[in-house]
């Protein structure tokens, strides 16, 4: 088997191959730091943890980028209306954004940059493009000559005479090109400003990431991923930036996740329809999150409804309780148990992790890889009807879960144990009630576990404790 990605600039799946064997060099666009993630936000930062996870189980070192814009337009209002700085805006919501990270399992990035980090080096930038003749001042303003780069519109398609300006680009009679787009701002009075060759002001956004990606990670990285609204202007622009600058492909393989859609609209913050994940995971845990954003191929639209999370969650229920179950009877077990392992089990095992890396391969197609993951449960369920399963056959199973899970993360095991450290405690205590039959404690601990979605069940290996 060899990965396949669908490229957005070929538009066709390409056989994956890395410039140094064994090592990724991967950006994804970040936040502009001016409030919390949305859901809409959470699904490239899912789709791409995914991606990375599959790659490194592939044993590739992969060194993830992932920028911050701390400022801009945005954020400047952002911090009017809070009366605070700029600079305590940004850290306020970069602060939120790593817990909405460590709430959804996904691992930071390698490196967060910042915009605010880095004006020397996109300063540098923009005067060597300068110096090329691909940028020049105008009004106080840094523009992009999009004249001057033949290739501008490859990524998107777009055909650049057809544009209608004015909707899609800027209109300022200051360029010399409607599509020529800024690289530097002039600083209005009582903005947040950097000194540079062309007076006081900032950045534009799409420099930025041009700059900060060929500072860490080269001239050409192996895949550049973002949302499909990214395509353009942004990449388009990226593109331009870098390829003029170095004349060498600015990423290898580009990766694009399709939209979030709430009825009919695409969710996001300017719309004003963006449930917040904060808000979220105070109901569904991540295992319910990433479910439903893995269900649903990256390059597809996805429609959220609550009622799809509540779907998801049964479902990392269904699967969450298979493990449990096995888990319980391998600890009862024990790790050697004398009997002989089930080569059928142990094929039909090899089977579904075939099948599971065949459809990870194929453009991480997600969901087919999570009904591989449906059969192991049905395995699982079929093995520990057996109640002489052996010890080998509990751990096959359980070690190939592992293996699919530390892909998708479906199942946190760390939660997993905070939880069943509380729930073996109230289990234990209401053991001693019942031994000193206490019968009204006894009751008491019952409905408490119920309310906390735990049902007991006597099984022939003793007292055990299932999520509902």
């Amino acid at each position: 088997m060899a990965l396949q990605i669908y490229n957005t600039m070929t538009r066709s799946k390409e056989q994956f191959v890395p410039q140094e064997p064994g090592k990724v060099k991967m950006y994804v666009c970040g936040p502009t730091v001016y409030g919390y993630m949305h859901i809409g936000n959470a699904r490239p930062v899912i789709v791409f943890d995914t991606v990375r996870n599959y790659l490194e189980q592939l044993g590739n070192e992969v060194r993830y980028v992932t920028n911050f814009t701390d400022v801009d337009d945005k954020m400047i209002r952002k911090a009017e209306e809070m009366n605070i700085t700029v600079a305590e805006v940004a850290e306020m919501f970069i602060a939120a954004y790593y817990e909405d990270l460590k709430g959804l399992d996904v691992k930071p990035a390698t490196l967060n940059p910042r915009v605010t980090d880095s004006m020397g080096i996109i300063i540098g930038f923009i005067k060597d493009l300068e110096d090329k003749g691909y940028a020049y001042e105008s009004g106080g303003d840094v523009f992009y000559r999009t004249a001057k780069f033949k290739d501008y519109g490859k990524l998107s398609r777009q055909n650049l005479e057809e544009l209608q300006f004015g909707i899609r680009v800027e209109v300022d009679v200051r360029k010399e090109k409607p599509e020529d787009f800024v690289l530097w701002k002039a600083a209005k009075p009582g903005e947040v400003y950097w000194e540079s060759p062309w007076g006081a002001g900032r950045p534009g956004w799409h420099i930025e990431c041009s700059a900060m990606a060929r500072e860490f990670l080269g001239d050409t990285m192996d895949i550049h991923g973002g949302g499909q609204d990214l395509q353009f202007p942004h990449h388009e622009c990226e593109c331009a930036q870098t390829e003029a600058l170095t004349d060498k492909p600015l990423s290898n393989y580009w990766m694009h996740n399709g939209f979030l859609n709430i009825g009919d609209e695409k969710m996001s913050k300017s719309l004003g329809n963006g449930l917040l994940v904060k808000d979220i995971r105070e109901r569904f845990k991540a295992g319910a999150i990433r479910y439903f954003m893995l269900s649903t191929h990256y390059r597809n639209p996805l429609n959220f409804t609550t009622d799809a999370l509540a779907s998801a969650e049964k479902s990392v229920e269904r699967i969450s309780g298979a493990v449990s179950n096995v888990k319980h009877r391998l600890e009862l077990a024990g790790t050697a148990d004398g009997a002989t392992a089930n080569k059928e089990i142990n094929d039909k095992i090899d089977s579904i992790l075939a099948v599971f890396h065949a459809k990870m391969q194929d453009d991480f197609n997600t969901p087919d890889a999570i009904t591989a993951v449906f059969d192991w449960v049905s395995l699982a369920n079929l093995t520990l009807a057996d109640n002489h399963a052996a010890a080998a056959d509990l751990a096959a199973l359980l070690k190939a879960f592992e293996e699919m899970n530390k892909v998708l993360i479906l199942t946190s095991e760390a939660e997993e144990e905070v939880a069943g450290e509380e729930v073996e405690r109230l289990i234990a205590e209401r053991a001693e009630a019942r031994t000193n039959k206490n019968w009204a404690r006894s009751d008491e601990i019952r409905d408490e576990l119920s309310a906390m979605g735990i049902l007991l069940e006597d099984t022939p290996q003793g007292m055990r404790w299932r999520r509902k």
